[in-house]
């Protein structure tokens, strides 16, 4: 197949009842004549998806195709389905577009890869076949804010992949959100103008590079998300909220329409793992979103990789700090890496706390202060940090 006929692909993300099978519907029955094949993922035995898309579309046998995927999610178990099904649709040769209703317990990112990257396993290699054209991520504006600060998680909700799958809810709706192209609310007409206008200033500033599209029951103008050449891999992993304000350095913080607003706390002393933990137990409410790197001091080799978002609060490491290398290796980084030399400092090397902050009527001054009696004290930073207390969390 020439690399100019590769088939798109759109793939429809979005947390359960958000409306995506409604948005499906609406898509297939004014297509504009394209040769859909359509691919369902259903996280059930039975496939209730797949049953309603036949009910409100037509899909013809000899032109398109309705593919099930059940009992299990396309980003993890039944990549290989997926891999598989979409090398064999696109080589049958039939089709103008290839429709993918994810389940919605799925990630976007694993999805994205499966058309990105050659699966060495299977030796199938998508991108040579079809382009993933658009990742469409539809929010529930009537649910969004009660499932993202329920603090459930997915084996508490029934909704898991197995008794191993502890995925926050908010996790999972932030990871939709902060990789995608094309961020759908639907369900618009079940709440108060204010809530929305809320709500669209929230996701706008958790995710500032897709486009929005506002609407009821699903019904969108296909060309919305069908042949839109949005998706980027490289792009669509920096598009995050938290990515552009640490990019954007040392500024002093505006507060947005709505009192959405963001500041990035940075300091180069370490956290007080006891004192770090109380600030998570009473972690104030009106942060919707914060991540980041932490230095912890009892852990002072490994850099902390943390992220919150609603109630759930995760650390878990990220790598070695690159001061604690053997000192040839520093030597190294420096050389290759000209932008560490700006961030290194003399005692500490590139050890240093730096957290965005993304919430409501936020005030920066009082959340700086509650962090910095968090760091080491002066006389602590004499002291062996190895003996302070940690109750933070351990890792394997």
């Amino acid at each position: 197949m020439l690399a100019n006929n590769k088939i798109p692909v759109t793939v429809l993300s979005g947390y359960l009842g958000a409306g995506k099978t409604s948005i499906l519907n609406n898509v297939l029955n004014n297509r504009d004549g394209l040769k859909v094949a359509v691919i369902v993922n259903d996280m059930s035995e039975v496939n209730i998806d797949a049953d309603l898309v036949r009910k409100g579309t037509e899909l013809s046998r000899t032109e398109e195709k309705l593919v099930e995927m059940s009992n299990g999610c396309i980003c993890c178990t039944l990549r290989e389905d997926l891999l598989k099904e979409v090398e064999r649709l696109t080589k049958e040769g039939k089709f103008d577009y290839i429709l993918i209703e994810s389940t919605g317990i799925s990630e976007p990112v694993p999805v994205a890869q499966t058309f990105s990257y050659v699966d060495e396993n299977l030796g199938i290699d998508l991108s040579k076949y079809c382009r993933l054209d658009t990742m469409v991520t539809v929010v529930d504006a009537y649910n969004f804010w009660n499932d993202y600060q329920s603090g459930e998680n997915l084996l508490q909700r029934r909704q898991a992949l197995s008794d191993e799958d502890e995925r926050e809810v908010a996790d999972l709706l932030i990871d939709q959100i902060e990789f995608c192209d094309v961020l759908v609310i639907n369900k618009c007409d079940m709440v108060e103008k204010e809530q929305l206008d809320l709500l669209e200033k929230t996701l706008r500033k958790l995710q500032p590079n897709a486009k929005i599209i506002k609407t009821s029951y699903g019904k969108i103008d296909p060309r919305e998300i069908l042949n839109t050449n949005l998706f980027d891999f490289d792009k669509a992993s920096r598009s995050a909220g938290w990515i552009k304000e640490i990019q954007k350095g040392f500024h002093t913080p505006e507060t947005e329409e709505y009192g959405i607003s963001s500041f990035v706390f940075r300091r180069r002393r370490p956290f007080h793992p006891e004192r770090l933990a109380e600030f998570f137990e009473a972690f104030p409410q009106n942060i919707i979103r914060s991540k980041g790197i932490i230095w912890l001091a009892t852990r002072n080799s490994i850099a902390i990789n943390y992220s919150q978002a609603g109630k759930s609060i995760k650390i878990e490491p990220s790598g070695r700090w690159i001061a604690d290398l053997p000192k040839n290796e520093i030597d190294y980084y420096l050389k290759e890496y000209p932008s560490l030399k700006n961030m290194w400092n003399d005692e500490f090397g590139d050890r240093m706390n730096e957290i965005v902050f993304i919430g409501t009527s936020l005030d920066p001054v009082e959340i700086t202060q509650q962090l910095n009696k968090c760091l080491l004290s002066d006389e602590e930073m004499k002291m062996n940090w190895k003996k302070l207390v940690d109750p933070l969390p351990k890792f394997d």
